[in-house]
């Protein structure tokens, strides 16, 4: 996640993990009508798969406590009751699906530290970026297992550096073992939310991914769309394709307004987010994926001091169309919090996210994804007392 770089009680049932249900539409339509001013509905009790509303989806993992993408963050997120977590997948080499948040391994693995990798620091341009560093897919998976994994800010979060190279990268099948034995243990699903990470600039370089993740979705029984796993991706087309290849939910993520997908770059499609967000948009959107995941400034906008302003008609609108809203990121340090929301001068001290939660919340989205997914628990049970 994350992209380049957010009345009266209703219930709300999810059609096969995803879909809202035209009687939950109903419902979620008169408390919008009672908060009149925001479109807000209060969501409260659980969908059909199982999942409470709002969802707390842990984003990359416990990545506010573990380096990301970890199998070590992915534990401590279920440890912690987090209801979903998440992964990214970018392709090695050789085409296995590797768990991180962009093939530019640099900052997340210690491959700068091993001169037998030195030769492959290259400059690549990735959906227009120009990027110097280590990438996935110049490693065979052998070799990527070779590496550690690291945190990816220490500068915000020093006490996560205790876990550098504690693990290594996981592979996606990797994670869906993982997945199957903690169910087990659990008695009940382990739910996961994979994004495919710049599929166009995969597939341009004979490395697709849908294809790919569409196999290990089927060996795994988490290709039908009552499976405890959603999909997401910023370029609407992979969400398309997925839909042709397997029935599991799928979300399109939303960017910034006038941000335009790289698919979208590829093939000549004029529109961006903004256009996306209204009707025929999300009409458009409706006709293959069951959610949106927008940037939570696309449910309230920041005003110039960076406090947050009124809610847009998002919520309202996507419900409307049988969409269901997982936002991001919701994070505890003053330095990712709407300004209203930070407490004293350290940018690295919490804030009031607890504050900041309710107030995302009382929009009637349906989840959110976080990186401190026991804060999010708390907001969450707070916000449905």
């Amino acid at each position: 996640m994350t992209h380049g770089a957010s009345s009266s009680p209703a219930r709300r049932s999810v059609l096969g993990a995803a879909v809202l249900t035209t009687a939950a539409l109903g419902a979620g339509a008169g408390a919008a009508r009672a908060g009149e001013r925001t479109g807000a509905v209060r969501p409260s009790g659980e969908d059909r798969g199982g999942l409470p509303v709002p969802t707390v989806i842990a984003h990359r993992g416990a990545s506010g406590y573990r380096p990301e993408h970890t199998i070590g963050a992915y534990q401590f997120a279920l440890d912690m009751g987090a209801h979903v977590i998440e992964q990214d997948l970018v392709p090695t080499k050789d085409g296995h699906l590797v768990c991180r948040h962009e093939n530019d391994i640099t900052g997340t693995t210690d491959v700068a530290a091993h001169p037998e990798f030195a030769s492959r620091r290259t400059t690549k341009s990735v959906d227009g970026v120009s990027l110097t560093g280590w990438f996935t897919e110049d490693f065979t998976l052998a070799e990527l297992k070779t590496l550690r994994t690291k945190e990816r800010i220490p500068g915000t979060r020093q006490e996560n550096t205790l876990y550098d190279g504690r693990w290594t990268v996981p592979t996606f099948e990797e994670v869906l073992q993982w997945a199957e034995k903690e169910g087990r243990r659990r008695g009940r699903p382990v739910w996961l939310y994979v994004e495919t990470k710049h599929p166009t600039y995969f597939r341009n370089i004979g490395l697709g991914l849908e294809e790919r993740l569409a196999k290990l979705l089927r060996r795994y029984g988490r290709h039908r769309a009552s499976s405890p796993t959603f999909l997401q991706s910023f370029e609407p087309t992979s969400m398309e394709r997925m839909a042709r290849l397997v029935g599991t939910p799928r979300v399109v993520l939303l960017w910034t307004p006038d941000d335009r997908p790289w698919d979208f770059r590829e093939s000549g499609d004029p529109r961006t987010v903004a256009d996306l967000v209204e009707p025929d948009g999300l009409d458009w959107i409706a006709g293959f994926a069951q959610g949106i995941g927008p940037l939570l400034d696309l449910v309230i906008p920041k005003d110039a001091n960076g406090r947050l302003t009124e809610p847009t008609t998002l919520v309202r609108d996507a419900h409307a169309r049988g969409l269901v809203l997982h936002p991001y990121t919701m994070r505890n340090e003053n330095t990712f919090l709407p300004a209203d929301f930070r407490r004293g001068t350290d940018p690295n001290a919490y804030g009031d996210v607890f504050g900041a939660y309710k107030a995302y919340f009382a929009t009637g989205i349906d989840g959110i994804f976080t990186d401190n997914p026991d804060t999010g628990l708390l907001a969450a049970s707070d916000f449905t007392a």
